[in-house]
């Protein structure tokens, strides 16, 4: 069969070859020197070494700003705890000054609660037993009547008069009868002066005689004493 002109050109036509012109290697990811660099003035392998070396010293500016980032970034969380438990302790500190501040409040309430209850309680207590002095003084009027006539010198009722003197006596009656007040100044807070007459024996405006007992528990007067008091000589 015979050949064309065409299959000539074909044979002597030159293989064709691809030059692979990529930087990055596929295989190994590595970059790849380029024909003429370094001799023609361009990325010699030391360069290539301080670029390396650059982009290295780069990350690990990098990664020293991150990590001191993260590390504000920690200290800043470390200072809004931090402040967020002052502020706690700050609130409990204020209650609890508000809740001291309230217990001793109480505490003064009840103190003076405890004062009013005990005065009162005084006042109770001797308003009781005035009344109850009060109560037995046409009693001791009797007594009195009785020993001026000698029905109490001897017997069982002077026993019982004598035993209800000491217990008045303990409870603080004084008797202003005729041997208490004879020739004493008259003091009409304590004496009620029915007669007033000249006496020459006794200095004027002192009493002379005693007329009803009276009675003074302390500095109240449960009943004042009748007496006569003196104008002088007149």
């Amino acid at each position: 069969m015979p050949h064309h002109g065409n299959d000539e050109e074909h044979e002597r036509e030159e293989p064709v070859s691809f030059q692979d012109k990529r930087r990055i290697d596929p295989l190994t990811g590595k970059v790849r020197e380029q024909p003429g660099q370094g001799a023609a003035g361009g990325e010699t392998p030391e360069d290539a070494g301080a670029a390396e070396a650059a982009e290295g010293d780069a990350l690990s500016q990098a990664e020293q700003i991150l990590n001191e980032a993260g590390g504000d970034s920690a200290d800043a969380s470390d200072e809004g705890v931090t402040g967020a438990q002052d502020e706690e302790l700050a609130g409990a500190t204020a209650r609890e000054e508000e809740l001291r501040n309230d217990l001793l409040r109480v505490q003064a309430e009840f103190v003076n609660y405890k004062r009013r209850v005990e005065r009162d309680r005084d006042v109770v207590k001797e308003t009781t037993v005035q009344s109850v002095l009060t109560s037995l003084l046409p009693v001791l009027d009797d007594v009195d009547a009785a020993r001026a006539a000698g029905d109490l010198t001897d017997g069982p009722f002077a026993a019982i008069a004598a035993k209800l003197d000491t217990v008045l006596t303990g409870l603080g009656l004084q008797r202003h009868d005729q041997e208490a007040l004879a020739g004493q100044p008259f003091d009409p807070m304590h004496h009620e002066a029915v007669i007033r007459q000249p006496n020459a024996e006794v200095p004027e405006e002192h009493i002379v005689q005693v007329f009803r007992n009276g009675y003074v528990r302390g500095e109240r007067v449960l009943r004042a004493a009748q007496v006569m008091v003196s104008a002088g000589e007149g």
